[in-house]
């Protein structure tokens, strides 16, 4: 909810003065802040690609991870609709508001910051900008948790990653990275279920690849700890 809320708050009520770089960093920040408050308690993963690459790196049972998304999607519903009620309250007024990509000449085709294809944006070219980002923002993940990572620091390093791929990838189709953010926004843009698939399919392949890459890394690191031991 927060994320949603505050993070894509930040393209909706402040994109036209703050732009993609700022926009991306109101991303990473949020993040780190969400580590450093609900890190301890659940793992704040806020994200449905995050949980299943817990779950395919054997971090997190079937069960868990199931209810972890069902609760992300709740939480994103609940961010985006306070964020749509913002934008309904403004709109009358003329409030200029950000997050917003035109459409059929409709200028409030897409609102508050869905994730939709910018123009001149191939669908194949989303996917693979999804795939890779989702795989970067997935790997830091599993490295800075695990045992031998950057334990307190683990917050810091996950808001950043966050903030670099919304940097990266908003020019494309706003980044998404996160099917819950994607859906939370859409369940108040109807014209955004038309790109809601690669949403979803980019992040949860980025999550498989980052899962195998992390895999190699780590079965790398314990032949050569178990060769150096027998030497």
């Amino acid at each position: 909810m927060m994320l949603v809320l505050l993070a894509c708050g930040s393209a909706v009520l402040a994109g036209p003065k703050i732009g993609v770089l700022g926009i991306g960093l109101c991303f990473g920040l949020v993040l780190v802040c969400l580590c450093y408050i609900i890190g301890n308690v659940s793992g704040c993963h806020v994200n449905p690609a995050v949980s299943f690459g817990m779950l395919l790196s054997g971090r997190m049972s079937l069960k868990d991870c199931c209810f972890y998304v069902l609760f992300q999607l709740i939480g994103a519903g609940l961010g985006a609709a306070c964020l749509f009620w913002l934008f309904r309250i403004g709109l009358p007024n003329g409030f200029d508001f950000g997050g917003i990509t035109p459409g059929d000449g409709d200028p409030f085709r897409n609102t508050i910051a869905t994730n939709v294809l910018q123009e001149g944006v191939h669908p194949g070219m989303a996917l693979l900008t999804e795939i890779l980002l989702t795989m970067f923002f997935v790997l830091i993940v599993l490295g800075a948790t695990s045992k031998e990572g950057a334990g307190p620091f683990a917050g810091l390093a996950i808001g950043l990653a966050l903030g670099l791929v919304n940097i990266v990838g908003i020019p494309v189709d706003n980044c998404s990275v996160n099917p819950a953010r994607s859906f939370g926004p859409a369940l108040f843009s109807p014209h955004a279920w038309h790109d809601i698939w690669i949403m979803i399919a980019g992040p949860f392949g980025g999550a498989i690849l980052a899962v195998c890459i992390w895999k190699m890394i780590t079965g790398c690191k314990c032949k050569c700890a178990k060769e150096e031991a027998a030497a």
